[in-house]
């Protein structure tokens, strides 16, 4: 069984996994329906993938209120994972705390009061909420990302307290997701005055059905050789299946029922239709076209994975090179739309 090959991450010397495995899959089904909150079923899905070479992760404070974190870490010590063979992404930006039951739906004026420094972007809030993803992981952090921007709080305090994360060693190196390019520029801009460390990666959500950081924030990226690490490349499962076709994820994923992802428009439901087309001609999954598309791109997509056989059909799309002519047929339908914030 070969073994999947490390690459360069963007303008660092770090090596990282060509797929990045979404962590939010694990964790609890009080947080999302769709979720696996079967501990032992995760570790298999995990131990598969670091045999196979993908050992980067990303995760987040607030997934399933800290679980991700958690089962993540003490994935790494069941199987004793030397700590540098593996790359972990977290994010801050959301109040967690897996003592506490925060249900961000129905938030009372008691639990709003008792999180409020426990969100945001302030010195504070960042400095608590790396401390605890640490104490959670057991270990320190590769890549600290701001998990959405902060208008409360300055570009000067944010960055300023990112630079001193890393200085503390709490995390290595720290990065940026769901920005707008405006912002993202500033920022890093504002780091680079004060010779503070810069953002490495932006992740943001990317797929073939949804492409607006092509106008402004990948051609920034790129031109600084920022790593581009999109979420959803598969569009939360929508663009592995045909039109019509009903899963459990599809069927209760929070985020696909409050944004009605499954109400498509003529020429989103043409590009699911040419992925199809795509991979019966090529006899691949429909998963692997449209990861392959998210891959030639140039990025480092970030990918949950369900079961062991999801995990080897991900690999497979690293093997698949769509021609010019096959990525602008799928391509060609899209429009432009809303921003995704």
């Amino acid at each position: 069984m070969s073994i999947v090959q490390q690459k360069k991450f963007g303008n660092t010397g770090l090596k990282v996994s060509p797929l990045i495995i979404g962590c939010m899959s694990f964790g609890s089904k009080t947080w999302d329906e769709w979720v696996q909150d079967d501990k032992e079923e995760a570790f298999k899905i995990l131990k598969h993938a670091y045999d196979r070479g993908i050992r980067s992760y990303d995760t987040a404070n607030v997934y399933s209120n800290g679980q991700s974190e958690i089962i993540l870490g003490e994935f790494l010590r069941k199987y004793n994972i030397p700590r540098e063979t593996v790359v972990i992404m977290t994010k801050l930006r959301f109040p967690a705390d897996e003592n506490m039951d925060i249900d961000f739906k129905n938030m009372t004026p008691e639990m709003k009061l008792n999180v409020v420094n426990m969100q945001g972007l302030s010195r504070k809030s960042i400095f608590s909420s790396s401390r605890a993803s640490v104490k959670r992981l057991g270990t320190y952090i590769d890549i600290l990302q701001i998990h959405r921007g902060d208008p409360d709080t300055p570009f000067e305090e944010t960055m300023g307290a990112l630079n001193d994360v890393v200085i503390e060693g709490l995390t290595r190196y720290v990065g940026a997701s769901l920005m707008l390019a405006t912002e993202f520029a500033e920022m890093q801009f504002v780091a680079e005055k004060h010779g503070w460390f810069k953002f490495v990666n932006s992740q943001s959500c990317y797929h073939l059905m949804y492409r607006e950081d092509e106008r402004e924030l990948i051609p920034f990226a790129k031109r600084h050789n920022i790593a581009l690490t999109p979420f959803s490349p598969l569009n939360r499962g929508l663009l592995c299946r045909p039109l019509g076709t009903e899963t459990t994820r599809s069927n209760s994923d929070s985020v696909i029922k409050t944004k009605n992802l499954k109400n498509y428009t003529d020429w989103e439901a043409s590009i699911i239709n040419r992925v199809e087309k795509l991979s019966i001609k090529k006899n691949i999954p429909m998963s692997a076209i449209s990861l392959a598309w998210v891959l030639q791109k140039g990025c480092f997509p970030i990918v949950g994975f369900s079961s062991i056989e999801r995990v080897e059909e991900a690999i497979d799309a690293l093997d698949v090179n769509l021609t010019e002519e096959e990525m602008k047929y799928l391509e060609e339908p899209y429009q432009h739309r809303e921003l995704y914030t």
